[in-house]
């Protein structure tokens, strides 16, 4: 049985070198291959021993999930539709802006929570994402948008090796990396595959991989409170929690999963996520973080001193000015960002999205409070890959389309 190396972090990797009689640091050099330079031909490994590259060639692959379709949006935002198998299909999207790149990325083939106004919900639920498939995304898209870059083509989408073109892993290593910042923002609850989404964190952060700071990779979620503890403990990176409504009655009904963990236990779990965060004064490395590194190398506490509370402004349901001024009772003991976002339909929704001048005065009335609110510029909802329109194609194993047509 071969293994994927995409599915294995630094410690992974180090007990799969081991286990092939190799010296420690090859699993750095490999490490630094496969994710640094997107390298997935052992032979092109030069530094490696000969011996090593013939155990990894019977042993291992490099591999991530094929493209089915390749779009553009024209603002500049790219979706890419990949095949997980089994009849299942996820969505990642690039979006390109003056000073960064961001990629939004999957965790699930699916959902579980059924979001009322979310059309990856609204498809039910299949099977989580392994480590490879979701670190793949990344590994892909560096590699298509360095080659875009430079005018080539892989090939990937005729089947052939990724890294064939001559001298594209060499950019790619050399730090030609359209992709500045990740957000796990795509189809799926990510804390609900956490087995799978925390070596994945681990591989984007780890130097001798992708390298990207704590504060350019954040993870969204509905507020799984338990996880988000986990998260804390385990790998904390930039937070962002699905909020969309500023009081318990409404958000049960827009988000299923608040009758379980109602807002008083979510905001608890934020809190506390902050607490950890590094304080002035404190004894700290040079980039700020507290110097004491965990079993992984990895410094503990909280990236930003504050949660980002992403918020979709649905016509008369969630955007009133009332709305807002609950909002800002609700979180006035936890440091906050609120990122409004406009509501983009999809089929079969529901909702309508808010209108400009209801957007604005709900912007106004939080900001005059002293919370720092963003409305987010929607993008490339021509080819659906705007926020909420995720959709990709679910083979639902949850039967909830049967259930909601038989309701």
């Amino acid at each position: 049985m071969t293994v994927n190396l995409l599915g294995l972090d630094a410690n992974a990797l180090a007990a799969f070198v081991a286990e092939l009689g190799e010296k420690p640091f090859r699993s750095k050099q490999l490490l630094r291959w496969v994710h640094r330079a997107g390298e997935s031909r052992f032979a092109e490994m030069t530094d490696l021993a000969r011996s090593l590259r013939e155990k990894l060639a019977k042993s291992a692959v490099v591999s991530v999930p094929p493209v089915i379709s390749d779009s553009v949006s024209g603002d500049g935002t790219r979706k890419w539709l990949l095949d997980v198998g089994g009849g299942n299909a996820v969505e990642t999207v690039f979006i390109p802006e003056t000073n960064r790149g961001t990629l939004c990325v999957s965790s699930q083939a699916g959902c579980t929570l059924g979001c009322e106004f979310c059309a990856t919900g609204k498809q039910g639920f299949n099977r989580n994402l392994t480590t490879a498939e979701i670190v793949g995304q990344l590994w892909l898209a560096n590699r298509l948008l360095a080659a875009a870059s430079a005018g080539e083509r892989t090939g990937l989408s005729e089947g052939a090796a990724p890294g064939e073109r001559t001298g594209l892993s060499e950019r790619v290593a050399s730090g030609e990396r359209v992709v500045s910042n990740v957000v796990l923002m795509g189809m799926g609850e990510p804390l609900l595959n956490f087995d799978n989404v925390v070596p994945a964190l681990r591989l984007m952060l780890d130097d001798n991989a992708y390298g990207l700071s704590r504060r350019r990779v954040t993870l969204s979620t509905s507020g799984i409170v338990p996880l988000i503890d986990r998260l804390r403990e385990e790998c904390p990176v930039a937070l962002a929690v699905s909020l969309h409504a500023p009081n318990d009655a409404l958000r049960d009904r827009l988000m299923p999963i608040n009758r379980k963990y109602p807002l008083r236990d979510l905001l608890a779990a934020c809190r506390r996520y902050l607490e950890r965060a590094p304080r002035d004064g404190d004894a700290a490395g040079e980039d700020g973080w507290p110097s004491m590194p965990d079993k992984h190398g990895y410094r503990p506490g909280a990236p930003r001193d504050f949660v980002t509370f992403e918020y979709v402004l649905l016509s008369g349901v969630n955007d009133s000015e009332h709305h807002a001024t609950e909002l800002i009772a609700l979180l006035e003991d936890v440091p906050s960002k609120i990122n409004l976002i406009p509501f983009n339909p999809f089929p079969g929704a529901d909702f309508q999205r808010s209108p400009p001048e209801a957007v604005r005065r709900f912007s106004e009335v939080l900001n005059s409070a002293g919370i720092v609110t963003t409305t987010r510029k929607t993008r490339g909802d021509d080819i659906d890959a705007a926020c909420g329109q995720l959709a990709g194609q679910v083979q639902d194993r949850t039967r909830r389309i049967i259930r909601m047509e038989a309701a």
